[in-house]
């Protein structure tokens, strides 16, 4: 082989990977790592691309700035918490979507990633608390709007306008969430999740 093939072929073998062919967890991964590290205020976007080992431009393509990928980030980390929380084989709507709301709000209330930014970035979450609805909002919102509806076909839910019921139980889930570890320690935390099923049986009960 000649010498121009060989240095060809090493410049096409240390060629890097194209932005389109990198995968977006990889690099969520690597964000949720350097959040755990060194909290968000300190993370920057040549850090994330560093340790995600994609270039800054890969990185800008997708996303403007650290917040942006925190946001992405804790979309996904909460789609997955609703899916797996929400399941089919419960006695009815109403059991299904109270225990469902239960579920989602304790994994919040002690997951990594929330506890991390409350405790060194907790500004972060402003805007989704007082001003406007997140992407998990939405969802969770969206998710909580169909439970009601199920179970106001099948008789476990009482009547009423399925959207402000669903926006009276996302109020209550956020307090208990966000503001639970400041009402009780970690090991009293089965007795928030108790009351909280309580308060939302009652309150959807027909």
């Amino acid at each position: 082989m000649s010498q121009r093939s060989s240095e060809s072929g090493s410049e096409t073998s240390s060629r890097p990977t194209p932005a389109n062919a990198i995968g977006e967890e990889r690099i969520l991964d690597a964000a949720y790592e350097l959040l755990l590290a060194i909290g968000m205020r300190r993370m920057t976007m040549a850090d994330i691309a560093r340790h995600a080992e994609v270039s800054r431009a890969t990185l800008y393509r997708r996303w403007p700035n650290v917040q942006a990928v925190v946001a992405a980030l804790m979309t996904r980390e909460w789609t997955t918490a609703l899916v797996s929380a929400f399941q089919p084989d419960a006695v009815d709507g109403r059991s299904r979507l109270v225990e469902g709301v239960v579920q989602v709000v304790g994994r919040t209330r002690v997951h990594p990633l929330m506890r991390k930014i409350i405790e060194l970035d907790p500004e972060f979450l402003t805007p989704y608390l007082l001003e406007r609805r997140g992407s998990s909002t939405v969802a969770h919102l969206a998710l909580v709007e169909e439970g009601i509806k199920a179970g106001q076909r099948d008789g476990s839910i009482r009547a009423g306008d399925h959207v402000w019921l669903a926006r009276q139980i996302i109020l209550i889930s956020l307090a208990s969430a966000v503001s639970g570890p400041v009402m009780a320690d970690a090991d009293e935390y089965v007795h928030l999740d108790t009351e909280l099923r309580e308060m939302l049986t009652r309150y959807l009960v027909p």
